[in-house]
């Protein structure tokens, strides 16, 4: 096929910042051309998705980020993913009647993270006041932001759910009484009033770093922890389960906790040193598939070949087959990464990756795993159902959405000339997720649904320990140089997509824009993070304009085949820059919302 882009690759000296929207990209951009740094752009378009994107995003979410620093020499990761509170054990969730922790809802909360991962960032690598980076998000909140069609197809599926349920997202997002409608302006003044008064308070800080911090006690120690205590403590909320439950998360939870600090995981291959977070999330799933992709070919494969596809879902299957046996938070679990992208280990795993689709779940046995091997397979053949091989993709950002209750990701990539760069995947607190605390303006999170309520299983729910998230931002080194930021929303299908953008501009030469623009794809075989924890085995989503011949090559092979419209699958973000200071980016022109910007 021809390879062809929908839009140039932006090119510059100056600065790159490129998101899943556009208003979030001009956000960040202001800030470069402010006098920012990539640090404080980040920031900006972070908080700005939490207001544009809110179906994906909001306050009371999670963000891991990946970042290099210029000034420290050093590549680090962000822990701004909340853990479980003091009231979440199997015990209690039990006693709820429940099996799995239902997908919304206030049992469904962990601690909020995102707001002190951001502020972190901002404190210690960031140039500009609280104030100035927060300004375009208060500004829409405030004032109206164009909703995107997808947020008001998503109010107007939940709009008879809402007014029977939660009455308290019914009154900021069907105002009147009527959902909103496409691309007219919509705002949350709430939100915005929640912003400034923490500027406000913070403004006896003292200096710009003490200042900060003070926006840090507000949200945890102060008056949005004590909003959050009020209303869980006094709501009751239908979820999921089809029942209605009260959440455990108090404002002690909250006041205990604070976004850290992290070593990235890395792995090395053909030239570039990869990094991900550790595996409290999914990130090492990428290095696994590296790992075991390190001993094929892969240049003399097409990029948008039926070979290339194959033998890439083949690794990934492996790959996240591990994923489910071995993954947990390293602080509660003893995971065995070395062993994982060890070379004999991948070396016989390989091996497994033949002509035709697997139809099995097949993790690889690690010595003196034996016991958890066998507990976590026993687990998940009655936990983890097979979904209806016809049903469409879970993937929640495909066109064909078939549930207004799915929630997403968002992504920034930020880039600036000193070589500061950024890659952030916020997620959670999103308008679907649970109900909105109306002394705030926003929603909690969902991401405690990624534990098990089985015993001694390294995702099993504990007080204190990180879910294993699907957040997955990537930092590569080139040569031993800071080179490259991506992402994409996705869930399950985040590592999927960001490997086929990797793989098409390390080994076919494509640059960013023409590597996103190929046709994308992402299988669904392994059990799904999510509530209800579905798999669907052998399956492979393709967009169509793989065009026939590699979709009947595909079929062929065994791959049970879901083919998507042309330009519905994957939203990835990228950011790059060279040796001698030249900066890329690029932006997905699926969904026709997310935008690079940059000079």
């Amino acid at each position: 096929m021809t390879l062809f882009t929908t839009r140039p690759e932006i090119l510059g000296t100056f600065g790159v910042v490129t998101s899943t929207h556009w208003l979030a990209t001009a956000a960040g951009m202001r800030m470069l051309e402010l006098g920012g740094n990539a640090f404080d752009a980040a920031v900006a378009s972070g908080f700005v998705l939490q207001v544009v994107e809110p179906h994906l995003v909001g306050p009371g979410g999670e963000v891991p980020i990946v970042f290099h620093s210029a000034d420290t020499g050093k590549t680090e990761v962000l822990c701004g993913q909340g853990t479980a509170p003091a009231g979440a054990t199997i015990a209690h969730y039990r006693a709820e009647g429940l099996e799995m922790i239902p997908g919304n809802g206030l049992l469904a909360t962990v601690i909020p993270g995102a707001f002190d991962a951001w502020m972190l960032l901002l404190r210690d690598h960031g140039t500009m006041e609280l104030s100035e980076v927060l300004a375009p998000a208060i500004d829409y909140a405030e004032n109206g932001h164009p909703l995107l069609p997808r947020v008001a197809d998503t109010i107007t599926g939940l709009a008879g759910f809402f007014a029977k349920e939660w009455p308290t997202s019914a009154a900021l997002f069907l105002p009147g009484g009527v959902a909103p409608s496409a691309d007219k302006l919509f705002r949350n003044p709430q939100l915005a009033a929640t912003w400034k008064r923490i500027i406000r308070e913070a403004e006896s800080g003292g200096s710009r770093e003490a200042r900060i911090d003070k926006a840090r006690d507000c949200f945890y120690r102060g008056f949005v922890a004590e909003a959050i205590d009020r209303f869980v403590r006094g709501t009751e909320v239908m979820d999921e389960s089809g029942r209605r439950h009260r959440g455990v998360i108090t404002g002690q939870d909250m006041a205990g906790w604070s976004a850290s600090y992290d070593t990235p995981q890395t792995y090395d291959y053909h030239g570039y040193r990869v990094h991900k977070i550790r595996p409290w999330g999914q990130g090492p799933v990428f290095l696994q598939t590296l790992a075991l992709l390190k001993g094929i070919d892969i240049g003399a494969m097409g990029p948008a070949s039926a070979e290339f596809v194959h033998t890439l879902t083949e690794a990934m299957k492996l790959a996240f087959a591990d994923r489910e046996i071995y993954y947990g938070d390293p602080a509660f679990v003893d995971v065995p990464i070395d062993a994982l992208l060890s070379d004999t280990y991948n070396d016989e795993r390989r091996q497994l990756i033949g002509d035709k689709a697997s139809l099995e779940l097949r993790p690889g046995a690690i010595p003196g795993y034996e016991d958890q091997l066998r507990r976590m397979m026993q687990a998940l053949s009655r936990l983890s159902k097979t979904a209806d091989p016809d049903a469409a993709s879970t993937e929640p950002t495909l066109a064909d959405m078939r549930s207004a209750r799915r929630g997403d990701t968002v992504h920034v990539d930020a880039i600036d000339r000193h070589g500061n760069m950024v890659a952030a995947m916020p997620s959670g607190g999103w308008l679907q997720s649970s109900p909105v605390i109306p002394e705030l303006g926003f929603m909690l999170n969902s991401r405690a649904q990624m534990y098990w309520l089985e015993p001694d299983l390294p995702a099993s729910l504990a007080p204190g320990k990180l879910p294993r998230t699907t957040l997955t931002p990537t930092l590569v080194h080139k040569d031993g140089r800071p080179y490259m930021v991506f992402g994409s929303p996705g869930g399950d299908q985040q590592e999927q997509w960001q490997l086929q953008l990797f793989l098409r501009h390390v080994h076919h030469g494509l640059n960013l824009q023409q590597a996103i623009d190929t046709p994308m794809s992402h299988t669904a075989h392994f059990p799904n993070s999510f509530y209800p924890r579905q798999q669907k085995p052998g399956h492979l989503a393709v967009e169509e304009s793989f065009g026939d011949d590699v979709i009947s090559d595909l079929q062929a092979r065994g791959h049970r085949l879901e083919v998507a419209p042309r330009w519905t699958i994957g939203r990835l973000v990228a950011a790059s820059r060279d040796a001698d200071g030249l900066l890329h980016a690029a932006a997905t022109p699926r969904l026709m919302q997310a935008y690079a910007a940059g000079r």
